[in-house]
Order: structure tokens, then C-alpha cells, then sequence
């Protein structure tokens, strides 16, 4: 009984000294990094703004996290995005309802929107993030051509969840959301999540492509498999949990 107690004691010991070793490790490349005693590629480094041009990795929503809390930051990082926007007036319109560090989005670099629409920083971000990573080469890969027009039901809008009194509030009352409808093509061709999401040929395929590179850049990515309300649209978010569905 004495040796078990000798050998569980020595264990843990070496478990503590392990944790402890590998903790200072941690903290030690960490500075490194921050400091630039370590010079890594700065896509591969987590304290290095997230760039658009740069593919998402695995650090991409840590990277994009820091836009909530830096908006300094975020701004500097969305001014290398193609998009043609104006920065807009902080605003309060109601309790819960406003955004703060907000853009309206006129165009991007490689297409249309249907209507100016105001999102915050932090959510146009990983937008742009998507347009150019995830959206842009689908529609080339399954089509032969880019989209030049984005069709949307808009993003700020003073509401719950659910519309209903007492449900909490959707990321669209801070701007931090915004819902896609469907996608026109440079050869004219029109495509709509509510008729090819269903679709088993190159519509559905290009469609589901969409909303899983989605879920890897937004912290929220919504389908018409998640609920009867959103059989016509896509709905990315940022801000909150992450989910897929």
C-alpha cells in the first residue's frame, strides 16, 4: 500500500511538472511570436491581423474574434477589402437595437448589390473573407463564370430572434447579420437559394459549397435545412456562438 502511494504521488508529480513545462513553453513561443523573436508567415501567425487576401485557416476566427474587441483594427483590415462602402454614425434606435462601427456596403470589387445595406465591421470582414475565398470560385468551378450581382434581404433590422415578444434578439438589430436570397451570374444565368438549394444538379452543388465554406469564416451560418424560416435564404452572422446549420 505504501509503494501504491509512493507511485500515484510520483505521478502526479510528474504530471505537474509536465502541465508546468509546457505551459512556460507555451507562454515563451507565444511572446516570441507577439514580439517578433519568432518570424512566422503572418497567416500562420495568431497575433498578425487576419488578411482578405489569405486563404482561411484553422486561425482565421481567432483572427476575426479580435475585430470585435479592436475597432481600430478592423477597419485597417477591411480598407484591403474590395468593397466600395461608407463608414456610418453609431446609432441607437432602440433598446437592444443600434450598431456601432458600422459600413454601408454600396458594391464590392467584383459585383453589385441589389440595395446599400449597413453592416458592422466585424461581419463585413469575414464577408469579404467569403466573397473572395469561397463565393467567387465556386461560381467559376461549377459555372465557367463570376457573379456580378449579390440578391439579399437585407442585414440591420430591429427584431427578435423569431419576431416574437420576449425572444431574444437577432443579430440583426446590431447590423451583425445579414441574409443572401440568390446570386446572378455574369452570363445572365440567375440562381436563388429557395429553387436550388432542393436541386440535385450544379444549382444545389454550388449552393451547398456556399454555406460550407461559410461555416468555416462566420461565426453563425444558417440554411434552409435549419428551419421553415429560412427555406429561401442564407443567413451569416458573426458575433456569438459558433453553429452550421
Amino acid at each position: 500500500m505504501v509503494g501504491r502511494g509512493l507511485n500515484a504521488r510520483g505521478g502526479r508529480t510528474r504530471l505537474l511538472t509536465f502541465l508546468l513545462v509546457a505551459g512556460l513553453l507555451g507562454l515563451g513561443l507565444g511572446y516570441a511570436l507577439h514580439s517578433g523573436a519568432i518570424e512566422v508567415p503572418e497567416r500562420w501567425n495568431p497575433w498578425a491581423p487576419v488578411r482578405i487576401a489569405d486563404p482561411p485557416n484553422w486561425l482565421t476566427s481567432f483572427k476575426l474574434a479580435r475585430l470585435s474587441d479592436e475597432e481600430g483594427l478592423c477597419q485597417y483590415v477591411l480598407a484591403g477589402a474590395e468593397m466600395r462602402y461608407r463608414p456610418v454614425p453609431d446609432q441607437v434606435t432602440a433598446p437592444g437595437c443600434g450598431f456601432s462601427n458600422a459600413v454601408r456596403i454600396e458594391a464590392t470589387g467584383t459585383f453589385a448589390v441589389e440595395e446599400a445595406f449597413t453592416l458592422s465591421c466585424r461581419t463585413a470582414v469575414p464577408l469579404a473573407i467569403w466573397e473572395r475565398h469561397v463565393l467567387q470560385p465556386a461560381a467559376r468551378d461549377h459555372f465557367g463564370h463570376p457573379v456580378t450581382e449579390l440578391e439579399h434581404f437585407g442585414s440591420y433590422a430591429c427584431r427578435t430572434v423569431s419576431g416574437r415578444d420576449g425572444a431574444r434578439m437577432s443579430r440583426h438589430a446590431t447590423a451583425d447579420a445579414f441574409d443572401i436570397a440568390g446570386f446572378v451570374l455574369e452570363d445572365g444565368r440567375r440562381i436563388r437559394v429557395l429553387d436550388g438549394w432542393p436541386s440535385e444538379g450544379r444549382e444545389g452543388d454550388f449552393l451547398r459549397d456556399l454555406h460550407r465554406g461559410a461555416c468555416r469564416i462566420f461565426d453563425g451560418a444558417l440554411g434552409p435545412d435549419y428551419n421553415p424560416a429560412h427555406h429561401d435564404h442564407f443567413h451569416f452572422e458573426q458575433g456569438g456562438f459558433r453553429m452550421c446549420r
